[in-house]
């Protein structure tokens, strides 16, 4: 007689590196929220700086890596959100936190005429199409003069005062007003790039993230298997401007001022995101936090030095794209085989397990 002992099958994506990297991010994020009360104020500038550009980094590798729309003009968004930031604060009054959910609201408002305009682009129309639309976009706002028309405007002494947050920062810790203002945008930063890098892995890690993913592969093939590639593509293109949006009004917030040009920049808001994405490896998590931190070092060592900056920086990206396609991540993980934010799915368990007991030969 032949009993059979079937274990359950389970998937997983977690791995024993992922787990451990899940509890040092916890002593991190811990680190990253007290550091206000230790570190200098320009650290904090550095950080909120390194913050602000990762958004903007994991919102454009969403895009590009994932849904496989590669946009160059993303600074449409950044721009945007900064100026329904400033028109929140100078025309209606809103406390500058108010005004940033204002801002990414209203990015998202304006993907939607884009997205009709430019998804009906393939390639590299759509790139361009996205530049177009961005450079409209620009020259709209530079029209409007209550806030300040082409030259600019900043905003009013007292905005960043009255925000909410710092009085207490003030009145508790005793800080200056203005460190303080730097502390709340800094704390918002570090909210919002948690929130991104989350909701980008929930999202690749559920069933739209499999669709997503097709649609990336071969559009015609997922088409066939039922998985509506223009929803995916207009839902991905929403959040990633939302997203944008709310990075860019806090850039501005703690500029406090802005312009047209500034704000709407290719090479600030975009060009910069597409070296920083492509040096640490598109189509991962793990790649954007690489590639800031190489970005970041570039700038801090270079910047000084004019032209050659911009040099160095086109130059690595080449030496990258020649000998590490997939980027500084993705040449480690071919290396080691680590992964800091799994989504593949492993099947465990379910062996089958057979015992005689007795049975007669024939």
């Amino acid at each position: 007689m032949t009993n059979s002992v079937k274990a359950p099958w389970t998937v997983e994506t977690r791995t024993r590196t992922s787990s451990v990297f899940l509890v040092l991010s916890i002593g991190v994020l811990g680190a990253a929220i007290f550091a206000p009360f230790f570190v200098s104020r320009s650290l904090i500038q550095d950080l909120f700086f390194i913050l602000t550009m990762l958004v903007l980094a994991q919102s454009w590798n969403l895009l590009a890596g994932y849904a496989g729309l590669v946009s160059v003009g993303q600074q449409a968004f950044v721009g945007f959100g900064a100026y329904a930031m400033f028109a929140g604060v100078i025309l209606l009054g809103l406390d500058p936190i108010i005004s940033i959910l204002l801002a990414g609201v209203s990015a998202a408002l304006l993907a939607i005429p884009t997205a009709i305009f430019t998804f009906r682009l393939q390639g590299a129309y759509f790139g361009i199409g996205t530049w177009v639309a961005a450079e409209i976009v620009r020259l709209s706002l530079a029209q409007w003069k209550t806030l300040g028309g082409g030259t600019g405007t900043s905003l009013p002494r007292g905005a960043t005062k009255e925000m909410f947050g710092v009085e207490f920062l003030k009145d508790t810790f005793g800080f200056k007003t203005s460190a303080a203002a730097d502390v709340i945008t800094y704390w918002l930063a570090l909210v919002l790039v948690v929130a991104t890098i989350g909701l980008i892995y929930w999202l690749l890690r559920s069933s739209p993230g499999l669709g997503l993913a097709a649609v990336r592969d071969n559009q015609i093939a997922a088409k066939s298997v039922g998985v509506d590639a223009r929803k995916i593509k207009t839902i991905v293109y929403l959040s990633t401007a939302f997203l944008t949006g709310l990075a860019g009004a806090l850039i501005y917030l703690q500029k406090g001022r802005i312009s047209p040009d500034a704000a709407f920049s290719l090479i600030d808001w975009t060009a910069y995101i597409i070296f920083i994405v492509v040096i640490g490896g598109i189509g991962t998590i793990e790649g954007p936090i690489i590639g800031i931190l190489v970005f970041f070092i570039l700038q801090s060592t270079l910047s000084d030095y004019g032209s050659w900056y911009l040099l160095v920086l086109g130059f690595l990206g080449i030496v990258t794209m020649l000998f590490a396609p997939r980027g500084l991540w993705g040449l480690f993980k071919d290396k080691t085989g680590i992964e800091l934010f799994p989504i593949r799915r492993r099947l465990s368990g379910g062996s089958l397990h057979q015992e005689s007991k007795g049975e007669p030969n024939d």
